[in-house]
Formats: C-alpha cells, structure tokens, sequence
C-alpha cells in the first residue's frame, strides 16, 4: 500500500484522538495482515468507493472505549451503553473524514459510508489486489487500532469519465 494513501489516515487519527480526548497518541506497532482481521474492542467500519475502494476498520480496545466515551460525553458510562458504541463510530468517522478530505484535496474522489458498529468476532480479510495495514496509536487510556485496506480502482479514467457522463 502507498504511504500518500495512509498518511492522511495517520495524521488525522492522531489529530482528532489528541483533540477530542485531550490526550497525545504515539504510533505503536503496524504491520501488512494477510489473515482477517481480529476485532479487539469496540470496533466501526467505514466503507469507502471511487478513485480507491476499500474499507477503513477502526477499533479501540474495551477499557479504552469505555475511557474515550466518558471524556466525550462528560458521564460515567457502562460496556453495556449504547453510547460507547457511538462515540467509536463518531470518532472513526471524524478520523476517516479527515483522512478523505486530505484525499480528496489531492485529487482523488470517494464516497464514505456511514460507519456501522462492526461486532463480528473476524472482519474482512486482505485480497491480491487489497492490502490490508494494521497499525495501533498508544494512548494514555490504553490502545486504539486502525485496519486500512484500500485498492487503486482499476477502472481507467477514459471509462469513468464515460461512466460520469451518462
């Protein structure tokens, strides 16, 4: 996978992590996964289409979780409140449309899902053609993890271009 395709996921988690959790990250392990990919908290999935296709996992270990949606909401919360799930959607969709956007301003055109609370035990595993890179940000309350796997879209820019006029 292309460092110009991860950095903006990079750089806008530890953004958005160091704002709205008012705590700094450090960038712990990344690796190239060919299995599928192991949830380990409270995880969201954003899928992503146009100019490259793929899929954005974003999953924060349980304590961590628990710790992120107390801070964002100013309320003692349980595993069981909804509301922890939906801070973990809102926080990948903040980091993913940041990420996008960056994209986006450099020439690349996409369409985001809304992210949907991922609760399979396995998620999607990597392809041939969709490389699948794993990486964690350290936080003071403990771990948060990103799976990015993202394609080039084969189709040549003469068909979209036709596709886009019709």
């Amino acid at each position: 996978m292309r460092m110009e395709l991860i950095q903006p996921f990079i750089n806008a988690a530890d953004a958005v992590l160091a704002e709205c959790i008012q705590c700094q990250t450090r960038i712990g392990d990344v690796s190239m996964e060919a299995d599928p990919y192991r949830r380990r908290g409270v995880a969201a999935i954003v899928k992503i289409s146009g100019d490259i296709e793929g899929r954005v996992i974003f999953d924060v270990e349980n304590a961590t979780a628990l710790h992120f949606a107390a801070a964002m909401t100013g309320e003692p919360v349980t595993a069981s409140d909804q509301i922890v799930r939906e801070t973990i959607c809102e926080l990948a969709n903040t980091v993913i449309g940041n990420a996008v956007t960056t994209l986006n301003d450099q020439g690349f055109r996409f369409k985001v899902q809304p992210p949907q609370v991922h609760d399979r035990e396995f998620g999607l595993k990597s392809t041939h053609d969709t490389e699948a890179l794993v990486m964690s940000f350290d936080t003071p309350g403990g771990k948060v993890f990103m799976n990015i796997a993202m394609r080039y879209n084969r189709r040549r820019k003469g068909e979209a271009a036709v596709a886009a006029a019709n």
